[in-house]
């Protein structure tokens, strides 16, 4: 992430009274990754695809979005004496937000403490929901499990330290991925919950009986308070799910 967020490439600054054919010094004078972009502009043919790849490339060195325009700029000046077509711009800047975000997902993809998966990944596993067509049948087919782990209800006992709560999580996501073994979502949800993003399917409710016979077993005390397991219905639009899962997290 260091090298990701704090490179910063400084793009390789050209002289003025280039020509505007796709000659050899034209191309040698181009912004680095660009070569091809001016390539195709002078062709006329297969500009998307490489305005795509340079996206990507950029997005890889670290560049931002406003050198990743101002390079693509700058190349289509020199190339074809104005400014790109929108179609090259949005190619650039779909691949470079896309190539952006993967990388971002996979440092946030699992919960370091507990090994299971973040709440930001869970939230963006929602959001993928949110997208597929039909939304309102892909939304309605899943539903949230939720474990709420009963920490510090007991007066008695001394506070719990934070890896201990982790180890208890981690015990707790394990069982839920026995439970459900497929390729639902398990994540951790603030500090005293574990959610699971499963189908809903009519083996939803004996998969939930299960679950909380199992953490009752490790958890529950004689007298003490219980494990709550139960399921949460996704919200119609995102960022009402995205509140939902906000509350969960505070709870």
């Amino acid at each position: 992430m260091k090298n990701f967020a704090a490179r910063v490439r400084r793009i390789s600054a050209t002289g003025p009274g280039v020509s505007t054919s796709g000659s050899a010094e034209t191309r040698s004078g181009l912004p680095h990754r660009f070569e091809a972009v001016g390539e195709a502009l002078a062709s006329g043919s297969g500009l998307l695809d490489v305005c795509a790849v340079a996206g990507q490339d950029l997005a890889r060195d670290g560049a931002s979005m406003q050198e990743a325009l101002d390079s693509l700029r700058d190349t289509a000046h020199r190339v074809a004496g104005g400014d790109p077509p929108f179609d090259a711009v949005s190619a650039l800047l779909t691949a470079w937000g896309e190539t952006t975000l993967g990388y971002l997902h996979q440092l946030s993809c699992d919960d370091p403490l507990t090994g299971l998966a973040s709440q930001a990944h869970l939230r963006s596993r929602l959001s993928e929901l949110h997208r597929l067509p039909p939304t309102e049948e892909a939304v309605a087919r899943h539903a949230l499990v939720v474990c709420a782990l009963p920490f510090g209800d007991d007066p008695s006992e001394e506070p719990v330290d934070h890896f201990t709560r982790a180890m208890r999580l981690a015990r707790a996501g394990e069982m839920a991925r026995t439970v459900f073994p497929r390729d639902e979502t398990v994540a951790r949800v603030g500090m005293r919950r574990v959610a699971v993003l499963a189908r809903r399917d009519d083996r939803l409710g004996r998969r939930v009986r299960v679950l909380r016979a199992l953490l009752e077993g490790v958890e529950g005390r004689v007298g003490g308070p219980l494990v709550r397991v139960w399921i949460e219905g996704l919200p119609d639009s995102d960022p009402s799910t995205g509140m939902l899962l906000d509350e969960l997290a505070r709870g």
